[in-house]
């Protein structure tokens, strides 16, 4: 569903993503796991095109979108979720749904508020409360149901875990397998590697902008030597 080739990127002179290379195929969940500024928040922009790759292809059910424009990207049936939400903090928890909203498409689950707020009951609670008057995890699923709204076959999630409470990071798991169970692709970026085991069935390990490990769950799990080599503090 999703191939990425030998893709470099720069900020300035600065190389961050060296050649990453991987696939995603559809249904499943992917984690891309690794340290701070390993790179995987730039591999999840350069997909959408937020940052520009200098070389290789990015390929989306067999579309080259490697030099589209984001917005291009998403009617494709891309959606993103950025590691800091932007939520617009002076519209109501359903206003920044509808924001959100797309057409439905034909290889993807089709999403309504209604749909929504069963799978975020938290949200259906709040329907009516600014976005800026909501906590950080009630803020992160928002962030999602709102790219939903868009009705995309191919959701990425950058570090979906992060700052929350332990009881949120168990909720929001719950809902990627959810998501996953509706047919929807996942591909995330985390370096909380109980949560990546808790939802993914394969993963990625990246480190200087270069993929070094790719795998699934499980041959992760039995490999000591690269856990502590790429994963550990």
């Amino acid at each position: 569903m999703l191939k990425v080739e030998d893709l470099h990127t720069y900020y300035g002179r600065a190389h961050i993503l060296a050649g990453v290379a991987f696939e995603a195929t559809h249904g499943e969940v992917v984690v891309l796991l690794g340290r701070n500024g390993a790179g995987k928040s730039t591999t999840m922009k350069a997909i959408m095109g937020l940052v520009p790759s200098a070389r290789g292809r990015i390929l989306f059910q067999g579309t080259d979108i490697t030099r589209k424009q984001p917005f291009e990207i998403a009617r494709l049936g891309l959606g993103y979720v950025p590691e800091d939400r932007r939520i617009f903090a002076e519209l109501t928890v359903e206003e920044n749904l509808e924001v959100g909203r797309r057409p439905p498409n034909a290889n993807a689950p089709a999403w309504t508020l209604e749909k929504l707020f069963a799978l975020f009951p938290n949200l259906a609670r709040m329907r009516d409360r600014p976005g800026g008057q909501m906590s950080g995890g009630e803020q992160q699923m928002l962030t999602i149901a709102r790219t939903l709204m868009g009705n995309p076959a191919f959701l990425l999630l950058d570090e979906p875990s992060e700052g929350l409470a332990p009881v949120i990071i168990e909720q929001m798991a719950k809902t990627i397998l959810d998501l996953k169970r509706e047919g929807l692709t996942v591909l995330l970026s985390e370096q909380n590697l109980h949560f990546a085991r808790a939802v993914a069935d394969r993963a990625l390990i990246i480190e200087k902008g270069c993929i070094r490990f790719t795998g699934t769950m499980a041959e992760l799990m039995a490999n000591d030597a690269v856990r502590t080599q790429y994963l550990s503090l």
